[in-house]
């Protein structure tokens, strides 16, 4: 009984502390979002970010290969992220 009662107040105060933690995904979504939007080389503002269990999928356009690649960059520095896809395609403007 005692037992029994021991691991019902254990049960429960998992779930209670599991609902307190932050999604990791949320996290790690926020962080890229805000590191992309106010880099003055990526200018992310436009771009789409997913997650799911840690991996990022990347997407929108650029005008330039090289913020394709700092955007990945920037992305793989977030604490939390275990991938990245980069499907940033590169658009460049016209004169």
């Amino acid at each position: 009984m005692l037992r029994a009662f021991g691991m019902l107040i254990l049960l429960a105060c998992s779930l209670l502390f599991a609902q307190t933690q932050p999604n990791n995904d949320d996290r790690i979504y926020d962080q890229v979002r805000q590191k992309l939007v106010t880099d003055r080389d990526v200018r992310g503002g436009g771009l789409e970010v997913d997650v799911k269990d840690g991996v990022v999928t990347l997407r929108g356009a650029v005008r330039e290969e090289k913020q394709k690649q700092k955007a990945e960059k920037i992305t793989k520095k977030v604490k939390g992220v275990t991938r990245v896809v980069n499907e940033i395609s590169v658009k460049p403007t016209a004169p």
